[in-house]
């Protein structure tokens, strides 16, 4: 597809939003700046843009032949991928199937251990609020968000929890937790932002390994390499899927 771009509209701490010239379409740029608990530790994960931006286009279009609509258009660079304008509802959502993280600190829940089901959590989208967690109740009463889109936006997810849960499992690789964020598109509901290891937590099935943006959070070390690690298995799985 032929598109021009324009001017930037939104630059976020991970992407920069830049205009075309269909209003209904901009252009998302992945950078390699790294952020973590509410943007107060910053630095650089190099080439982590590329490897995002890669990832989260074979992941929306798998996400697309299994029922879940996004925002994704085509990829148009090694950094830039063309997306629907969407409007963001103010959530983001968060699918666990092993306790980490938030979770674990919450209800000092031992990390690694494994849920009895996949648990949804709903956060306020604010950075100033540090995300805070909210209930169903809150998103309703306050206008957050409507019945019908909540409940289109829980069925998604767990279908997103399934199809990459089932995914990952192909290539070694738990899937402890991920982020998601969806947006409103023609009176339509479509997954948006990303998916890639600054928005999941993953585990190497055998060794515990964390091959995620955890490993910048806590000074782990090798944090190029375990973008690269996933990308590789995931273009891996990708090439013989092809033969």
């Amino acid at each position: 597809m032929k598109i021009k771009k324009g001017r930037k509209l939104y630059e976020g701490k991970a992407k920069i939003i830049y205009a075309t010239d269909n209003p209904d379409l901009v252009i998302q740029y992945f950078k390699d700046d790294a952020t973590a608990f509410d943007a107060t530790k910053r630095g650089t994960i190099n080439d982590k843009g590329i490897v995002n931006n890669k990832l989260s286009a074979i992941f929306f279009t798998l996400l697309e032949k299994k029922g879940v609509p996004t925002h994704f258009v085509e990829l148009l660079s090694d950094r830039e991928m063309l997306v629907k304008k969407v409007e963001i509802i103010p959530l983001e959502v968060t699918m666990r199937n092993i306790a980490a993280g938030g979770l674990s600190k919450l209800l000092n829940i031992p990390e690694g251990t494994v849920l009895k089901r996949p648990l949804l959590e709903f956060h306020y989208k604010d950075d100033a609020l540090h995300d805070p967690l909210i209930t169903d109740e809150h998103i309703l009463i306050l206008g957050f968000a409507t019945k019908r889109v909540l409940d289109k936006i829980k069925e998604y997810s767990y279908t997103v929890n399934k199809v990459l849960k089932n995914y990952f499992k192909k290539i070694g690789i738990n899937l402890v937790d991920f982020k998601l964020e969806f947006g409103k598109y023609k009176n339509k509901i479509l997954l948006a932002d990303e998916i890639s290891p600054d928005t999941m937590r993953l585990w190497d099935i055998k060794t515990n390994k964390k091959l995620d943006k955890d490993r910048f959070r806590r000074d782990l070390g090798n944090i190029e390499e375990a973008y690269q690690e996933v990308l590789k298995r995931v273009n891996d799985i990708s090439s013989r899927g092809k033969k």
